[in-house]
């Protein structure tokens, strides 16, 4: 019975692993369809390369900053339990590798390749996991000071902090850093308008993340007995609540409303095992109109020229997630309770403090050092002939 746990356990996180691995193909399609035309095939060669980094960091590094535990042993010692500690660092390593995922959809259309690179390493190998460590393995006793503070420790069951908020706020300065595309805003204070190259790409992009949530979210989980159909129904609700919010709030847009379930999505990962499916409903719906407020100001009012809108997606729906957690996983409102919204809001602040500081200090020194930034005729012609030498689709075909 317990080589069959074990095996059912490996199988259980495998599966998880693989289908938040899909969402990096959600990742790359909803960046490639949102870009324009002439940086498609960048947007598609930064999300794989970008995981083949991370995975590279992490496995050698990252990992072990989290976990305080390593790979440098036999194979035959790795291979016990069916494997588990292996599958177990394969379904972390596809959460690792969302961060520069995620700071790719902000960066897009105008960032140097290499640089970014670099930044994906220092960010996948210590940047988050050193917070990682501290909120899903007790490091520096963080978790048992905020409990004897107030209570409870900080609660984020699959990531809405840990993840979606520190990848958001890491974008925020890189964004900042970096700089808006050439001639997005204009010197008369008009903004020019650079609509998505491919609705069906975008929509597919987020057709892809949404169903790969589900192994992000119920996966979380890490053993089979620990499963819950509640998280999957949370997140069905927060999803669906987003959708709703932006379609109505983003005036039947549909980049707002294939981006309004994610951002649903986004927000009840961390008490999508707490709450109560109403009120997974309304964390999606106020997280879907969180999205299209703050996407909209940025853009137009802020001139903040985040592509993707990553930082309100990720960055303030993944901080509103970390807060919601202890107001709706609290009995009073029908959750299981074991939560706090003092405590919530302490681990939030420190990912994104953790998470600005980083942003701050890597691509600063990249600036400083390599810059960031395509020169105006590279990115006049694209990223994808620039640095790939190649476009997404050919002006003409050659004929024999």
């Amino acid at each position: 019975m317990e080589a069959l746990k074990q095996g059912a356990d490996a199988l259980f996180i495998l599966l998880g692993g693989i289908m938040v691995l899909a969402m990096h193909a959600g990742f790359a399609f909803l960046e490639l369809g949102t870009v324009r035309k002439k940086n498609q095939v960048n947007a598609l060669v930064k999300i794989l390369v970008d995981f083949s980094v991370s995975t590279v960091v992490y496995f050698v590094v990252g990992y072990g900053v989290a976990y305080g535990t390593h790979f440098f042993i036999g194979a035959e010692q790795l291979a016990a339990k069916n494997g588990y500690e292996l599958v177990k660092f394969f379904f972390l390593l596809t959460f690792a590798a969302a961060i520069p995922a995620i700071i790719s959809g902000g960066i897009a259309e105008r960032a140097k390749f290499w640089p970014q690179l670099i930044a994906t390493a220092c960010i996948v190998g210590f940047i988050y996991p050193f917070f990682e460590g501290i909120a899903w393995n007790q490091h520096f006793g963080v978790q048992a000071w905020i409990k004897a503070f107030t209570g409870d420790e900080f609660h984020d069951f699959a990531g809405s902090v840990v993840v979606h908020a520190v990848g958001g706020w890491i974008a925020l300065p890189a964004v900042i850093l970096l700089g808006a595309r050439y001639n997005r805003y204009r010197k008369d204070g008009q903004v020019s308008a650079h609509p998505p190259s491919s609705i069906p790409f975008l929509a597919l992009g987020a057709w892809i993340l949404i169903v790969g949530w589900f192994g992000f979210n119920v996966m979380s989980a890490q053993t089979l007995d620990k499963i819950s159909g509640l998280v999957a129904v949370n997140s069905l609700m927060a999803m669906v609540g987003g959708t709703l919010t932006a379609l109505l709030l983003g005036k039947n847009d549909p980049g707002f409303v294939h981006n309004g379930p994610l951002a649903g999505l986004v927000a009840v990962c961390a008490g999508s095992d707490l709450m109560h499916p109403f009120g997974a409903l309304v964390v999606g719906a106020v997280a879907g109109a969180l999205f299209v407020g703050m996407f909209t100001l940025t853009q137009n009012k802020w001139k903040i020229d985040d592509v993707l809108g990553v930082w309100p997606l990720h960055g303030l729906c993944g901080t509103w997630g970390g807060i919601a957690a202890g107001i709706f996983g609290a009995q009073s409102l029908g959750g299981l309770g074991g939560v706090n919204v003092t405590a919530q809001l302490i681990g939030t602040a420190m990912g994104v403090a953790w998470a600005l500081l980083g942003g701050v200090v890597v691509y600063g020194l990249l600036k400083l050092t390599m810059g960031l930034k395509l020169s105006p005729e590279e990115e006049f012609d694209g990223a994808d002939l620039a640095i790939h030498k190649i476009s997404a689709t050919p002006d003409r075909e050659v004929s024999w």
